[in-house]
């Protein structure tokens, strides 16, 4: 399952809306909760997204399902802050770790790619006169959005080769290909880039 899903073709007033006020109702839904810092806040957030979500109709299924790792992740942070004894900041930040995902597949759900990539760009064009590339970084979140699912699926690949002889428990084994494979795609396309004059 893909963590940020991919760009649904629809005509809800979330894909009628312009990406710049989506880019706004992201910040407008993670921001808030980050600053307050209580679990009344941040689960009043969650559930906001959860309603705007479901409002995409997308399916429930693919809009709110999360990969299993996220769900890990969001607990490993909880029971950490159960621990040290912030049982508060447990709620808060594994629920705001999910309210983050769930904020940004409102982006890339109701927007497709090269539109919140360009953007992305125009945003950052007057920062450049404070040396920022504009064009560079809308270039390296495009090759990092198309590296995603290649990644995944490299992994998903390995887990089902290891799995049929066995060994899908032995954790060198399942990491060690993907690694590779990264790699060779990272200089793959540096290599490419390079060869247009855009890899300095």
């Amino acid at each position: 399952m893909n963590l940020f899903s991919l760009y649904v073709p629809g005509s809800t007033p979330l894909h009628r809306l312009g990406v710049a006020w989506k880019y706004l109702l992201l910040l407008v839904l993670t921001v808030p909760a980050l600053v307050l810092a209580n679990p009344v806040s941040s689960l009043l957030a969650l559930a906001v997204t959860l309603a705007l979500l479901a409002s995409c109709r997308t399916g429930l299924g693919h809009s709110w399902g999360l990969p299993p790792a996220l769900w890990v992740l969001a607990a490993v942070l909880a029971g950490y802050q159960f621990l040290v004894g912030r049982p508060d900041l447990a709620v808060v930040v594994a629920v705001n770790l999910i309210t983050a995902v769930y904020a940004s597949r409102i982006l890339t759900m109701t927007t497709p790619g090269p539109v919140l990539i360009d953007a992305l760009v125009a945003a950052l064009r007057p920062f450049a006169r404070l040396g920022v590339k504009p064009d560079l970084v809308g270039l390296a979140v495009a090759v990092m959005v198309r590296s995603v699912p290649l990644l995944l699926d490299s992994f998903d690949q390995v887990r089902q080769a290891a799995r049929a002889r066995g060994q899908e428990r032995n954790l060198f084994l399942l990491v060690t290909p993907v690694v590779v494979r990264a790699v060779g795609q990272a200089q793959a396309t540096g290599a490419a880039l390079a060869a247009r004059g855009l890899g300095e």
